[in-house]
């Protein structure tokens, strides 16, 4: 659970950064990334419903794990997209999953490993890609990283609502 506290907090950090300097980024974009932050490791449902029993249920046979892949994140954003009215707003709720799910990628690539390698190469799943030597930052239980998140995130919110309150001061 603190992982995913993690990947939300990060993608709550650096989202409303964006919407510093974006203009169409506004809170309900930051909640969409921050969504798509945890939808790689909705691979976890394997833990509650095996590959066997949705193979079963489906028709065709099934893997929890093809959703921790690029393409598994990318057909997650094209259906949550969908979930919206308008084009504009299908296109921008594809672009704040997408963003949310590959800065989760970029955080869990520096994990350290058994193997002493990135898992590099799932992400790219069809794609033939070599597996890097890992700088073996952390490991996903470490409580450190989720310190850092937390202090992270504060540090935006304090400066979102600094920069709020100063915009609302300039205009009156």
């Amino acid at each position: 659970m603190a992982e995913w506290l993690t990947h939300v907090l990060f993608a709550y950090a650096l989202f409303t950064a964006l919407s510093w300097t974006t203009g169409w980024i506004d809170q309900r974009w930051i909640a969409v990334a921050m969504i798509g932050s945890i939808l790689p490791d909705l691979n976890r449902f394997r833990l509650v419903v095996s590959d066997g029993l949705m193979s079963y249920l489906v028709g065709v046979p099934f893997s929890w794990w093809g959703i921790h892949t690029i393409g598994g994140v990318l057909l997650l954003c094209g259906i949550g997209a969908l979930l919206f009215e308008t084009v504009s707003e299908e296109r921008r709720a594809f672009a704040s999953l997408l963003g949310g799910a590959l800065l989760h990628v970029v955080v869990d690539l520096p994990q350290r490993y058994a193997d002493g390698y990135m898992i590099s190469s799932s992400y790219a799943f069809p794609v033939p890609f070599p597996r890097f030597p890992t700088p073996g930052w952390y490991v996903s239980s470490d409580r450190w990283v989720v310190v850092v998140a937390i202090v992270l995130a504060f540090a935006v919110f304090v400066a979102d609502s600094c920069r709020e309150t100063v915009e609302d001061n300039g205009e009156s």
